[in-house]
């Protein structure tokens, strides 16, 4: 039998109970791809897996979806990049070879050595080429930060001359939503703490709002378009103002507004802009396969910017 490294999460907890165990590598069956993963996120949806640190309403609709007394699925993440390895009899869209990127949904799986996936685009994931001129740990910021950023800007209909404001400007699917937005011919405001000021400025904004400055309500303006990207969790009494500087069709959206949706196609609309370096993905940190308490550690304390990477594999 030949195994795999991953990393297991047998009970709900910190960080610690994640442990680096060998496990059986996986089979594809003929509708599905086997990836040799290089590179995984740690994403604020592997943190709530993780611990079950939700709000006590949504505690018994998350077991029931995750696990009563522990994920179902032990080997967690959700987001990576890598290469097929080998592929099924029936697999038309990929080669052995390819290097892809892109998420797992309700199966996880992310956090080891190899993951079989199917081609076609379902709740338990989708799949797409990477973008040749990113690294594999920037594609992991790319497919999760991407998805989220551009299925939230699209519901905004975004016009050239509209004025955009994205609330957690420095995050994950926030810095992608800024390049997007400016991209799409529109003027933006960021709004992020004062240690990220200048990254946001860096990627296009037009303007930058300090949300911990209490005179930031003063200079809010009325917006076409306002993205909150942190989610409905994080608060402040800038976010509450946010909500109500809206033009009178302006829209209000939240990334927690609707459940992601899996879609390769959306992931290969994102590896042409990224390829024609019109959008770069931003990474934090990225750690070594070994020190997945200690990046579980950093992203819990919710100040990240951009995407926090785990090194899986090195490509030889």
């Amino acid at each position: 039998m030949e195994t795999m490294k991953a990393i297991i999460c047998a009970k709900y907890g910190p960080p610690e109970v994640l442990q680096i165990k060998q496990c059986k590598k996986p089979v594809p069956g003929k509708d599905e791809v086997l990836i040799k993963i290089y590179a995984a996120s740690v994403t604020n949806s592997d943190i709530f897996i993780r611990s079950s640190n939700v709000p006590f309403l949504m505690m018994i609709p998350m077991r029931l979806m995750i696990g009563l007394t522990k994920p179902r699925q032990e080997i967690i993440g959700e987001v990576f990049s890598g290469e097929i390895e080998s592929v099924g009899s029936g697999i038309h869209r990929f080669k052995a070879g390819d290097q892809v990127y892109g998420l797992t949904g309700f199966s996880l799986g992310a956090y080891a050595d190899y993951k079989c996936m199917k081609e076609i685009d379902s709740k338990q994931g989708c799949l797409a080429l990477k973008p040749e001129n990113i690294s594999f740990e920037e594609a992991t910021s790319a497919a999760y930060g991407g998805l989220l950023a551009f299925q939230s800007m699209e519901k905004g209909n975004i016009k050239a001359g509209q004025k955009i404001l994205i609330y957690g400007a420095s995050g994950t699917s926030g810095t992608i939503a800024i390049q997007f937005a400016r991209y799409l011919g529109a003027e933006v405001t960021g709004i992020c703490g004062s240690s990220n000021i200048a990254l946001v400025k860096s990627l296009g904004a037009d303007k930058v709002l300090d949300y911990t400055r209490k005179d930031s309500i003063k200079m809010l303006e009325k917006y076409d378009f306002i993205l909150d990207a942190v989610g409905k969790r994080k608060t402040s009494e800038l976010k509450k103002a946010c909500e109500k500087a809206l033009t009178p069709n302006g829209k209000y959206f939240s990334i927690d507004d609707s459940a992601l949706l899996l879609e390769s196609d959306r992931l290969n609309r994102i590896r042409e802009l990224i390829e024609s370096e019109k959008i770069r993905p931003i990474n934090d940190k990225c750690y070594p396969f070994e020190q997945i308490v200690e990046a579980h550690k950093y992203v819990e304390l919710g100040h990240k910017k951009g995407n926090v990477a785990i090194t899986v594999n090195k490509k030889p």
